[in-house]
């Protein structure tokens, strides 16, 4: 039988729900107070602003420009089997598999439950003779459970799409890391043909110096020279002998560098040859360059992602101040003291079924706290967006100008071998006629020696400014739609008006395909106060 509830009892019960959801808590000057930046703001200097509209993007193989066959199936084989990238892979795996448990709470949850204790009874003094003495029963239960999160304030949902904007987060650092290596193996690799340029240099210098020495020796035995010039033109012999063997050091070191890069032992290293590096095409900057950049460098795609994943995170703090209703069914059976399957007849058979409310009354500023420490956590993301953007803009104009400088520094180099080397001849001719002193011969060789090793210098920092410009460029790793929109970054803006389920659905679907990668990052509004 049902007794109606009094319209007066239902109308208060209503009144002190409706007061404690108010009165329990209050977001209340709790905000994010971080803005992104906006790229339309920032200055990106003369260099990125003579940018080129017909300028394309790196490819992905990139380092191919530099036409060794050596280097591509070096870099091919080092990032098929490289341990760093296996790790960060399996970074993006355990990502994605707790973006699934998160997920999984969205979902109704079936538990099954069954026990099964069988039980002998004694016979003696303690029980007595009885109708179960020396008998044997069993005690039995099943059951089976529903339960269901109405997430009637997304938290579950915003949980969920937090995970995913994370393993997002960690699919971009994995494409980060990737580009590291590569960026680290044609560093290294140039850094040994500037080794082996040098080596040759030195044994060149070598060389020349042991025809000197020869040379004085007979001018000495003929009775045209002094034991001076001789011991001047034998003293540098030693310590060419020194800078061959610090230059054939480098390279083996450059060889088990390059083998530790690739994942692999210093053996490995061993097969390499001399690197055959033609110079790296020259790399123009797209027109589009400071808007598209946060589409294609994986830092700034990840530092994005980590900013949307933080807003998600407002919106599960926020969503903690409001009630939680979770719909509860259970049907099983239980018997005692019965035959095996006793508790699967339908007169021990069982059920329940109900909504079971909880909610915040009083908790010491729990929630207020975690929602501070969420909002704290965002501005964190969106300064340290903002700091990777503008750290991107200036290592792209740094390479802009290094490459600029190093082109005229070569034209330069150049110049100062070929007036090194005209001087060097006729010092040398001079000497070997009578006309001059030795001391004009070594003055001369050393010019020509510091400026040979210039131009060798320069050309490998021409090589390695390149590879540095396409790295800042993002590597052509990326594509310039994996990036989180505004709405994935900003889901928290909604909380100024009302809880998060008032999201729309299509934004809330909305995944990296559909993102606009150029959209500035901007701060969440505040909470609203409750």
């Amino acid at each position: 039988m049902q007794f109606p509830v009094p319209k007066r009892v239902a109308t208060l019960a209503f009144l002190a729900i409706s007061l404690i959801i108010t009165g329990c808590a209050s977001t209340r000057g709790i905000a994010p107070q971080a803005t992104g930046l906006d790229l339309a703001a920032l200055d990106a200097g003369a260099a990125v602003r003579a940018a080129n509209a017909d300028a394309q993007w790196p490819a992905a193989d990139w380092w191919r420009v530099y036409r060794d066959p050596q280097l591509d199936a070096w870099l091919a084989d080092a990032q098929a089997g490289n341990p760093s990238l296996a790790a960060a892979q399996a970074r993006v795996r355990e990502a994605l598999s707790l973006a699934g448990v998160a997920h999984a709470a969205l979902a109704p949850q079936i538990d099954g439950h069954l026990s099964l204790q069988g039980e002998h009874w004694p016979d003696n003094v303690f029980y007595g003779p009885g109708p179960l003495a020396s008998q044997n029963t069993w005690n039995n239960t099943g059951s089976i459970g529903l339960a269901y999160h109405l997430d009637l304030w997304g938290k579950d949902k915003n949980a969920a799409e937090r995970a995913l904007d994370l393993a997002h987060a960690r699919a971009a650092d994995a494409r980060a890391a990737q580009l590291e290596l590569q960026a680290n193996i044609v560093r290294t690799y140039i850094g040994m043909s500037l080794h082996y340029a040098l080596l040759d240099i030195a044994k060149a210098a070598l060389t020349q110096q042991q025809q000197i020495a020869a040379f004085a020796t007979r001018r000495l035995k003929g009775g045209l020279g002094t034991q001076l010039e001789v011991s001047q033109a034998q003293t540098p012999l030693p310590e060419y002998e020194r800078q061959i063997d610090v230059l054939e050091e480098a390279i083996a070191l450059d060889r088990n560098q390059l083998a530790a890069l690739a994942g692999k032992g210093p053996g490995a290293g061993e097969a390499l040859q001399r690197p055959a590096l033609a110079e790296g095409a020259p790399v123009s900057l797209p027109s589009v360059l400071p808007a598209a950049l946060i589409g294609h460098r994986p830092d700034v795609v990840a530092a994005r992602w980590s900013v949307a994943a933080q807003a998600r995170g407002i919106d599960v703090a926020h969503a903690n101040f409001y009630p939680d209703i979770n719909l509860l069914a259970s049907v099983g059976g239980y018997a005692a003291m019965g035959p095996l399957f006793q508790f699967l007849h339908a007169a021990n058979a069982s059920w329940s079924a109900g909504p079971a409310l909880s909610l915040p009354i009083f908790d010491g500023g729990r929630l207020r706290s975690q929602l501070g420490a969420a909002a704290a956590g965002y501005d964190q993301a969106v300064e340290h967006y903002n700091q990777t953007l503008v750290t991107a803009l200036k290592e792209i104009a740094d390479q802009v100008v290094r490459m600029r400088s190093l082109a005229t520094q070569e034209n330069d180099a150049q110049r100062s071998v070929a007036a090194a080397r005209k001087t060097y001849t006729l010092s040398r001719m001079g000497y070997q006629r009578g006309l001059t002193d030795y001391l004009n011969v070594l003055v001369a060789q050393s010019q020509l020696l510091r400026a040979q090793e210039g131009v060798a210098r320069v050309q490998a920092q021409r090589l390695s400014a390149h590879a540095s410009l396409v790295t800042a460029l993002g590597g052509g790793l990326m594509e310039p739609g994996d990036g989180p929109s505004a709405a994935e970054v900003l889901p928290a803006q909604h909380a100024s008006t009302n809880p998060p389920a008032s999201e729309s659905k299509s934004e809330a679907e909305a995944g990296p395909a559909s993102a606009d990668a150029s959209a500035p990052v901007q701060a969440a509004p505040a909470a609203a106060t409750h």
